[in-house]
């Protein structure tokens, strides 16, 4: 079986990673995988490149560049597929089309989120032509299934949830605490929150804050790891709370791992989530999660059982989620063993792939 995936990317986030994961694990199990990659001219993406996976760059000048199309096709006719499975908006729109017109039989799309401009008319419309043309789809949690049934007319038994899975090896998280706590000069008795996620509305990063200067903590520090177009009204907001000298905005990283696991707790106040990649890589470090309770989170963190469950947009209550944990060292440890225990039997790689090939075999 030949296997096509497409994506645009302009970094590696959630859905760059998801496939860095899966196509691997695909090859492993006799699926012969390609890669094209839809780049911008000015943001090649050098560095994603799953291993052993043939990648196919394909330039796109804007957002809507209709001549993306024939250069995907002509990609696609080059690689003679069995099945091409799109993922992302701009991969969804020209791949499905350039598919069709190469004569490949069978056509995937995954769902990574349910983005707010998804609702709106035309991408409504939009999406039920692409779905009307496309074989079947992957949703990443039973979330993103849902929405697109009601919002985007695909018929349920189209649509299958396949659930993200994730291996990460654990980190050391005395060594890792060691290392952060000596990069930022904090003090060695630090209560360490985390925060991993780009700096935009969709993330709640500012009802953390807010949530943040009710602490009564005074050995707490919160880490904000990300960039994105929120980050110097972020950072004048917790000068306007007075909590600027114990907020560390630290910038886009790579070493997430070692981060999660110098983390006494991470927190994830979204306002919408189609699934939440990072929260396996809490789990996988032992980390307890405080998030918000939102589209597919609940799926993934069990309330009272691997983290604290809150209503979003509340900082009343995520204050006292965090306090409630800050104050019980032996609750956050048990929260994290049994993230870790969750991540290791409900999120792993082997089942994410089974699963896909399961859809690919069906088709």
């Amino acid at each position: 079986m030949k296997v096509v995936h497409i994506i645009k990317a302009t970094r590696i986030a959630g859905a760059e990673r998801h496939l860095m994961t899966l196509l691997p694990a695909l090859q492993r199990r006799g699926v012969e995988v390609s890669l094209i990659l839809i780049h911008e001219p000015n943001k090649p993406v050098a560095d994603f490149a799953p291993q052993g996976v043939t990648v196919v760059r394909v330039p796109i000048v804007r957002h809507i560049d209709f001549t993306v199309i024939g250069r995907l096709r002509t990609a696609i006719r080059g690689l003679k597929p069995d099945i091409v499975h799109t993922h992302l908006l701009h991969a969804d729109m020209y791949g499905v089309i350039a598919a069709k017109l190469a004569r490949v039989r069978r056509v995937v799309m995954s769902r990574h989120n349910d983005d707010q401009f998804r609702v709106l008319l035309p991408m409504r419309l939009i999406n039920r032509v692409l779905w009307w043309l496309s074989s079947g789809g992957i949703a990443i949690s039973e979330s993103i299934r849902q929405f697109c049934i009601r919002v985007e007319g695909v018929k349920p038994a189209k649509i299958h949830t396949v659930h993200y899975g994730l291996s990460v090896p654990q980190r050391d998280r005395r060594d890792a605490r060691a290392h952060l706590i000596a990069e930022l000069n904090l003090p060695n008795d630090a209560l360490i929150l985390g925060i991993i996620c780009r700096l935009v509305a969709q993330k709640g990063v500012a009802y953390a804050l807010r949530a943040f200067a009710r602490l009564d903590f005074p050995n707490a520090v919160l880490v904000i790891a990300g960039e994105g177009n929120l980050r110097p009204s972020l950072e004048a907001e917790a000068r306007a709370l007075g909590i600027a000298n114990r907020v560390h905005f630290i910038g886009w990283r790579e070493d997430t791992a070692s981060l999660m696991a110098a983390f006494d707790l991470f927190l994830a106040p979204s306002l919408w989530e189609g699934f939440g990649l990072v929260l396996l890589e809490a789990m996988a470090q032992q980390t307890p999660i405080v998030a918000a309770s939102v589209s597919a989170i609940p799926e993934i963190v069990l309330d009272r059982e691997t983290g604290t469950l809150i209503p979003p947009r509340d900082p009343a209550a995520l204050a006292a989620a965090i306090s409630e944990l800050l104050r019980d060292s032996a609750l956050r440890r048990h929260m994290g063993l049994v993230g870790q225990d969750r991540l290791e039997t409900s999120f792993n790689v082997d089942r994410m792939a089974d699963l896909t090939l399961e859809v690919y075999s069906h088709l």
